[in-house]
């Protein structure tokens, strides 16, 4: 008898093997990331149908393989249907979802708070209705990703000092890690200067839980939040493990 198990996931992308069957990749809150074979699904009588579409949160019964697993059973948790309807939104979804499959691995150790904070990125982004707030979501999905994975970059001292920072000499460091001070920035080539404001905006973003409006929320406006999603961007591609291939449409959003 095969061996069976049902986990939480959401789709992140699939291929075809066949006239009638695909494997699909998802993110799985239990097993990080994992594989599954979606047979006949390209048949119009197929069970499974839209369950298997991207950015669909199912709650999945598979049936274990050697090398790939099973489909068997799709119930949809979210189909975070408004994010189809908005191809800025679209966009974004595919962007963060290409951090998961990125920096996500199979039987991952953070696969419950990956998952749960990759649902509230395409909840938010599905449910927002401004530009705005869908910046504000990414921006909060890739500080508290990178947090999660071992990537946190420090936003509140120095890192090679580790002195207070004033208002006027703030840089930021993507070899570094974080922020710089100006005595510290001297040594450092590669670097960018950033406003306090932009600092302590990212800060309170990380530190403070995803669903929490803070007063920075409410102030936010496309301009700044098109700089620290780029200045996170950049971070984001140089530590990660694989080559982006949706960054440039990011470029045309922001």
């Amino acid at each position: 008898m095969k061996e069976q198990f049902t986990t939480n996931a959401i789709n992140l992308k699939s291929y075809s093997i066949s006239e009638a069957d695909k494997i699909i990749v998802m993110y799985s809150k239990e097993k990080g990331i994992i594989k599954g074979v979606a047979k006949g699904i390209k048949k119009t009588t197929s069970r499974l149908g839209g369950r298997m579409d991207l950015f669909v949160a199912n709650k999945m019964m598979l049936n274990k393989g050697k090398s790939l697993d099973t489909i068997c059973q799709a119930e949809a948790l979210n189909t975070f249907l408004n994010l189809r309807t908005d191809m800025n939104k679209l966009f974004y979804a595919m962007y963060c979802s290409e951090i998961v499959s990125n920096f996500g691995i199979e039987n991952d150790p953070n696969s419950s708070e990956i998952y749960e904070l990759f649902y509230k990125l395409l909840d938010n982004l599905s449910k927002s209705r401004t530009i705005v707030k869908s910046m504000l979501s990414v921006i909060k999905f890739q500080l508290k990703i990178m947090d999660i994975t071992g990537y946190s970059i420090e936003l509140e001292r120095c890192v090679k000092c580790l002195k207070p920072l004033n208002d006027t000499d703030i840089y930021f460091s993507i070899e570094q890690g974080g922020i710089l001070c100006g005595n510290c920035a001297f040594e450092i080539t590669k670097k960018v200067k950033i406003h306090n404001k932009i600092r302590i905006f990212l800060n309170t973003l990380l530190k403070e839980d995803f669903d929490i409006t803070t007063k920075y929320d409410e102030l936010a406006n496309e301009k700044v939040c098109s700089i620290c999603l780029n200045l996170l961007k950049n971070y984001i591609e140089y530590y990660s493990p694989k080559r982006f291939k949706t960054t440039q449409i990011l470029e045309n959003i922001g």
